[in-house]
């Protein structure tokens, strides 16, 4: 999919760390907080629904801990903030992705601490619609859900993060990253692959077109181009540097640097945009329904290539 945006626009999917102190942990847990109308504790006793007692083989439920961060105290569970990673790496998620791959479809689990990081103004949750399908439920960062996870220093340096809606369309899009990330980290770990890294194509757009522009009139070169392409192992493609919708870097098992370039193509996709990413060796998911359509426009180009099931 492409990006309609300027490579120098970075808010609201500003990344990295901002320069402030991190959240001091106060070492008491959720049972020692004050208890209001609306406390973390009494989030899950409402959500989570009646039942019989709990199996001594379930797992047993994490107390919160109490952060000081600006000025104001926030209780979270390592669950929770392991969520507040998983939604900022990719911009948006949707809900129910989120209780199938981080939760492992545990909803129980995952509801009160959805409920208590929205409670907290560290994410939100919004109904977004969609041009083909029925809306979705998507989960982001706020600004302050971003700064928050930053702080604690679980999410590491090069890893970026994002929080925000923009538009419908990308929003969906981003979505749909986070479920082909966990498609392809599947192979990535069985083929002995581990410390997966996400990098979306706005990080590597920047990328690119920073060191373009320190090459100032050269930057129109083929041969220039074709050098800043192979700085960041991408590919030269008819006067063009096409670019991946998600890239995954991760340390193979031989312990070297490895990574693998993806695209999440739809119907939507043109023959010429489609041909550009195939010449460029991305790896190519689509949805069930709109692969036939892919392959005819690839037969058109007379291009070989496959298209994995998301």
């Amino acid at each position: 999919m492409s990006r309609d945006y300027a490579p120098e626009s970075v808010g609201p999917r500003d990344v990295g760390p901002e320069p402030f102190s991190g959240p001091r942990q106060t070492g008491r847990s959720d049972s020692s907080l004050e208890q209001g109308p609306d406390s973390d504790a009494q989030d899950d006793a409402r959500l989570a629904p009646e039942r019989e007692p709990k199996a001594e083989t379930e797992r047993p439920v994490e107390p919160r801990k109490a952060y000081e961060f600006r000025g104001r105290t926030y209780a979270v569970r390592t669950s929770e903030i392991e969520s507040l990673t998983e939604i900022g790496k990719f911009r948006a998620v949707a809900s129910e992705d989120l209780e199938e791959f981080q939760y492992h479809g545990d909803k129980d689990r995952m509801r009160p601490d959805v409920a208590s990081l929205i409670r907290q103004g560290l994410i939100v949750e919004k109904s977004i619609p969609h041009s083909d399908t029925a809306p979705r439920r998507l989960l982001t960062l706020t600004k302050k859900g971003h700064q928050f996870l930053r702080s604690t220093g679980t999410v590491p340096p090069n890893q970026a993060t994002y929080y925000g809606f923009t538009k419908p369309r990308e929003a969906h899009h981003d979505a749909d990253l986070y479920r082909l990330y966990y498609k392809a980290v599947e192979e990535i770990e069985r083929q002995g692959g581990k410390n997966p890294r996400v990098v979306l194509d706005f990080e590597l757009k920047k990328r690119v077109f920073h060191d373009l522009a320190k090459l100032g009139p050269e930057k129109h070169s083929a041969e220039s181009k074709r050098e800043i392409a192979e700085k960041h192992g991408l590919q030269l493609v008819r006067g063009k540097i096409p670019l991946p919708d998600l890239r995954i870097e991760y340390e193979g098992r031989d312990g070297d640097m490895a990574r693998v370039d993806l695209e999440l193509a739809t119907e939507h996709y043109r023959g010429s945009n489609l041909a550009a990413k195939v010449r460029a060796g991305f790896s190519l998911y689509a949805r069930a329904q709109d692969a036939p359509g892919l392959r005819r426009v690839l037969d058109q180009k007379e291009l070989t290539a496959e298209i994995l099931s998301l």
